[in-house]
């Protein structure tokens, strides 16, 4: 029985989420509510293009119709077969507790992405602090993973914040780049620890003073800060008091956003409705002026999957066949896309007669 081919990576192509699938080929416990799930190209000969820190949208078969979840990579692009999500269950969780319950190795999976700017190749600097919250450590991981690959002597001082010991995400990996490498200092602080739970380090919640204990130097690193609202909003306060020099403080802030579908009120004086056609479905809209595409078709009865709704996730991107759109979107479109035609729904807007492949 043979072995896989072997290839170079200059004989691959790069997967592209207009054509492949992802493949679950392996799911690992972190902590009790914690899983990393690792996905490889659904077919041979392909391997993954990506930026440290961005995301990635599943779509999952949730119930009648599937849903869709955007999740930050944790692997790195360093390391280019596979890619992995790591995924916290949270209260009330549907898409989450789906993946907790039915994704198994060989199960495959439609993506969207890989997509975002919270990176440090977007973000270079000297010397980095990391800091981060529960599952919010993914994109610190992914791009201290990547360092590890490309340059063991950066300057890193990783701090993470968890409820106790135990929810601590990749402390193992993370307490041997500390031994590892010359220049990675690691920070860990839990708010509360359970009997029968050991712990010798920083206990409560984070401050200036702790982040000063680990990083002396702070105020001249490039910060990169991600976890709950609650707590970015926290560190960003503290830092601004401190005066820190906030254009290079960075956080990865994806947050879905609440659209409101277009209200039906008359037309002003001297306005008039769009039509936007829908060459799949077979169906046409009216827009409103200042509707977007993604309303008109939901008001129509044409389903275009969509998760941010803010011009950041980009799984609402469909092709324009004809017209003319106002797009003003938040890093989930490629500049290359855009050449080709492709739109987000979710953020453009019709100025005249539309046709979209939807």
């Amino acid at each position: 029985m043979g072995g896989p081919t072997f290839r170079h990576l200059d004989e691959l192509r790069p997967w592209n989420d207009r054509e492949h699938s992802l493949e679950c080929v392996a799911v690992v416990p972190e902590t009790q509510d914690v899983m990393t799930f690792t996905f490889r190209p659904d077919r041979e000969g392909h391997w993954f293009r990506y930026l440290p820190g961005q995301f990635v949208t599943l779509e999952l078969p949730v119930g009648p119709e599937n849903v869709l979840r955007t999740y930050t990579l944790s692997s790195s692009p360093s390391r280019p077969h596979t890619v992995s999500v790591t995924v916290k269950m949270q209260a009330g969780s549907i898409g989450t507790r789906w993946m907790f319950e039915n994704l198994r190795p060989g199960m495959k999976l439609k993506a969207f992405g890989p997509l975002g700017d919270f990176t440090y190749v977007r973000h270079p600097g000297e010397a980095y602090l990391f800091i981060s919250a529960g599952s919010g450590i993914t994109p610190m991981m992914s791009m201290a993973r990547d360092l590890h690959d490309r340059a063991p002597q950066s300057d890193i001082c990783f701090l993470h914040c968890a409820r106790t010991p135990k929810d601590i995400i990749f402390r193992q990996e993370l307490e041997t780049k500390a031994q590892s490498m010359a220049h990675f200092t690691l920070g860990l602080i839990v708010d509360q620890l359970p009997a029968g739970q050991s712990w010798s380090g920083l206990k409560g919640r984070i401050d200036l003073s702790k982040i000063a204990q680990f990083a002396p130097d702070f105020m001249k690193r490039t910060v990169f800060c991600c976890g709950p609202a609650p707590f970015m909003a926290g560190v960003k306060s503290l830092l601004t008091e401190a005066g820190f020099a906030m254009e290079r403080y960075h956080e990865e802030a994806f947050q879905p956003a609440s659209v409101a579908e277009p209200e039906a009120k008359p037309l002003a004086e001297g306005e008039v409705q769009s039509h936007v056609h829908f060459a799949l479905s077979g169906k046409t809209g009216l827009c409103n002026p200042g509707s977007t595409l993604l309303q008109t078709a939901r008001a129509a009865g044409v389903r275009i999957g969509a998760a941010c709704e803010s011009g950041l996730c980009g799984t609402c991107k469909v092709l324009k066949r004809s017209g003319t759109v106002e797009m003003s979107h938040n890093g989930g479109i490629l500049d290359d896309e855009i050449a080709e035609g492709y739109v987000l729904a979710c953020c453009s807007r019709p100025v005249g007669d539309v046709e979209i492949e939807a």
